[in-house]
Order: C-alpha cells, then sequence, then structure tokens
C-alpha cells in the first residue's frame, strides 16, 4: 500500500514545524543587536505567533478529532500513548501562551528576563520534539497497518485542507503573508533579513 497523502502531509508538518522550532532557538540564543532589536522581538513574535496559529489550532485538532480516535478504536494498547499525546495538544497552547507572555517580558522589562525565555523555550522545543517522534514512531505506523480506505479518504481530505507555508502546500494567504513576514525579517541563515 502506498503511503496515505495525510501521513505525508503529517511528516511534512513536522518537519516544517522542527525546522521553525531549531530556527526560533538559534535565534534567541544569539539575541539581538542593538542595531536590530525590534526587528528581532518581531520576528520572534511572528514566529511564535505561526506555532500558536499553524499547528496548535488546525495540525492537532485533526489528529485529536480524526486520526487518534481511528487508531484508538482499531488498538486498544495504544490508548495510554494517545492519551500522552492528547495531554501534550492541550499542554502545547499552553506553553506557547506562556512563551509570548516571556517574550513580553525580556522586551518591556530588560535583558534580566532573557534567561527565562530562553529555557522555556529550549524545554518547548524538547516537549514538542518528543510529541512528534512519539507520534511518528507509535501513532503513523499503526495508522497505516490499521486503517481502512474508507478512513484514509476521510483523513486525506481533511489534511489537505491544511494550507501551511513552510510544507509549500497551497499556503492560504493569511499565512503565506505570515511566513513571507518572517522571511523578510528574520536574518540569514534563517531569512533573507540582515
Amino acid at each position: 500500500m502506498s503511503t496515505p497523502a495525510s501521513l505525508r502531509i503529517i511528516r511534512d508538518e513536522h518537519a516544517a514545524l522542527a525546522a521553525m522550532l531549531q530556527s526560533l532557538l538559534w535565534l534567541i540564543r544569539r539575541g539581538p543587536e542593538a542595531s536590530d532589536r525590534q526587528r528581532f522581538f518581531d520576528t520572534v513574535r511572528a514566529m511564535l505567533f505561526y506555532i500558536d496559529e499553524f499547528p496548535e489550532r488546525l495540525h492537532h485538532p485533526k489528529e485529536s478529532d480524526l486520526l487518534f480516535p481511528r487508531v484508538a478504536k482499531r488498538d486498544a494498547e495504544l490508548l495510554p500513548v494517545i492519551a500522552r499525546l492528547e495531554q501534550d495538544h492541550m499542554r502545547g497552547e499552553q506553553q506557547v501562551r506562556e512563551l509570548q507572555h516571556l517574550l513580553l517580558a525580556w522586551e518591556w522589562l530588560g535583558e534580566e528576563r532573557r534567561e527565562a525565555f530562553v529555557q522555556a523555550c529550549e524545554r518547548y522545543l524538547n516537549f514538542y520534539l518528543e510529541h512528534m517522534r512519539l507520534e511518528e514512531q507509535q501513532i503513523l505506523p499503526a495508522a497505516q497497518r490499521l486503517l481502512t480506505p474508507e478512513d484514509w479518504q476521510a483523513l486525506d481530505e481533511a489534511f489537505a485542507a491544511n494550507r501551511d507555508p513552510l510544507t509549500g502546500h497551497a499556503p492560504a494567504p493569511a499565512y503565506e503573508r505570515l511566513f513571507q513576514r518572517i522571511l523578510e525579517v528574520a536574518p540569514a541563515p534563517i531569512g533573507l533579513g540582515a
């Protein structure tokens, strides 16, 4: 059986998000230069907005509402893994909000707030990479093995509607503008900025 489109989309979205997270961490470890302080905070804010907007609002709900229940129905032994992934989805949105708050604290209250933000980003990156690893090593192979052609049709239609600019998959104009903004203001090697 060939790989269903939805599995390719999920893996592409995971890879794109991992790249965005690694870029974010690289950027914040580098920190702002005196001449580009506002650009730095604008870029980090845009990256956090993307992380909140696309994965948390479009990617995760489709996994939670469509993929996980189908897998759980056919293999009850995966219920603990699915429960953990669901908890991760709920925690992830809260963690992004915390990062946005910590970024504002650093930007407005000064350098003494930087380390808290950097550490929170490192924790979030590790959390999210582990979350995606668990999905890709446990849930996706089980789904490929267990789901029916009817399941795949529903999943493929749902995930094909995701229009993520980072994967190049028919990006929605609003997300394309956001991605272009990140590219324009982020410094090389992440983007095209100074």
